[in-house]
């Protein structure tokens, strides 16, 4: 049977979580819906939103639509479930997912993922979860992201959750406690999954990679027992593989800059605008695969390591080798790694057409960007060959 999802406080409170307030953090409750759904129902980017994902729909019908939501799920599977799978009609060409009959809807995991795209690589894991007959997630979202008014409403009603990312050392390291005993809070109190991803930001040269310092955060909120504290987590990786990587030429243009300058400054709006592209970019098949549980590699690095630093790096190694195995190549994989490395090693896995087509899809994103044309070309080489540089380790 699926466990139900009822957003409100729950009734136990684990002794970590007990020093924290979650006020901040926390999506909407059931209870705050009605008073959230009358201010969106009456804000113009609602409104506008609406037109693009129900075309025809009057602007009295989505105010109905919106006052007749009663809860955060019903948001999302009321709401999103229809946006995200009409975006993926529109945008896709075709959805498809693997490994989740590994998992029990009854418990509660940690997703770890993969991060390609602001948005979409989230909000497919609650559709697949939806369909699927699992309780949706909650969602870190970046604070940056976290605007006042409408998006923070959208945000905490799809059952999104704040992640400061801005403070001094000693305010990040508190902020860092908290997120650990929230994220432990929601998977142990409340019994809800969590989506996060495994590094800060998306991955822009397509090198998945867990950072450890997301490990070291998760376990601030565990006991000193090593195994205990992750493997109460439940911990998924969960690895997203578009074909056409979304907002790639925005995340060339990033690299190349990077290479110039000590540090990328992002330019106002530039966050939206990576969310736009990001729904409307045609971005060929996507792939979810979902790993299995890091429980048996918890045994192995606790019983054969040495210090914590070691076992967390250790873990990371764990979540990046599924991760990595899980990814879906498709031929420009292929074709941009033996372009990368002047060699013929997949010439058996794609056309001479598939291969003129990437290299004048790459063209005609190059002429648009700034930049010297042969470093940018490498760098389009090197995100679509990463994923097969780390399939093959």
């Amino acid at each position: 049977m699926m466990k139900k999802y009822i957003s409100e406080a729950p009734e136990k409170v684990s002794e970590f979580a007990k020093e924290f307030n979650f006020e901040v953090l926390r999506p909407y409750y059931d209870t705050e819906t009605e008073e959230v759904m009358k201010r969106i129902a009456i804000d113009q980017t609602y409104h506008k939103a609406m037109a693009y994902l129900w075309p025809g729909i009057t602007p009295e019908e989505a105010i109905q639509k919106a006052l007749h939501t009663k809860s955060p799920f019903e948001f999302q599977t009321g709401y999103m479930h229809h946006a995200i799978w009409t975006i993926v009609n529109n945008t896709a060409k075709g959805l498809s997912y693997s490994g989740i009959e590994h998992l029990d809807k009854d418990k509660s995991y940690l997703f770890v993922a993969n991060h390609r795209d602001i948005l979409l690589d989230s909000a497919i894991l609650q559709i697949i979860l939806d369909k699927e007959g699992f309780s949706t997630s909650e969602i870190t979202f970046g604070s940056n992201l976290m605007e006042q008014g409408f998006i923070t409403d959208f945000g905490k009603m799809n059952r999104m959750f704040m992640v400061k990312r801005e403070g001094t050392v000693k305010e990040l390291y508190d902020i860092s406690r908290q997120l650990s005993a929230y994220l432990r809070h929601t998977i142990l109190d409340k019994n809800v999954s969590v989506w996060i991803a495994q590094r800060n930001g998306r991955t822009k040269d397509g090198n998945d990679v867990t950072q450890t310092g997301l490990l070291k955060m998760l376990n601030m909120s565990g006991d000193k027992d090593f195994k205990k504290s992750f493997s109460e987590l439940n911990i998924v990786p969960l690895t997203i593989s578009f074909e056409y990587e979304p907002c790639d030429s925005l995340k060339v243009q990033e690299l190349y800059l990077s290479s110039l300058h000590s540090k990328y400054i992002k330019a106002q709006g530039e966050d939206l605008n990576s969310i736009l592209t990001g729904i409307q970019q045609p971005k060929g098949r996507i792939h979810m695969a979902f790993g299995t549980p890091v429980l048996k590699e918890l045994d192995e690095i606790n019983n054969n390591s040495g210090n914590e630093n070691e076992k967390i790096r250790l873990l990371a190694v764990a979540i990046d080798k599924q991760i990595h195995q899980n990814y879906k190549l498709h031929a420009v994989n292929h074709i941009a790694y033996d372009l990368l490395h002047a060699t013929n090693v997949f010439e058996t896995t794609y056309t001479k057409e598939e291969k003129e087509h990437f290299l004048t899809y790459i063209h005609s994103h190059i002429v648009k960007m700034n930049g010297e044309p042969e470093m940018l070309k490498q760098l389009f080489f090197k995100l679509y060959a990463n994923p097969v540089i780390n399939k093959l380790g």
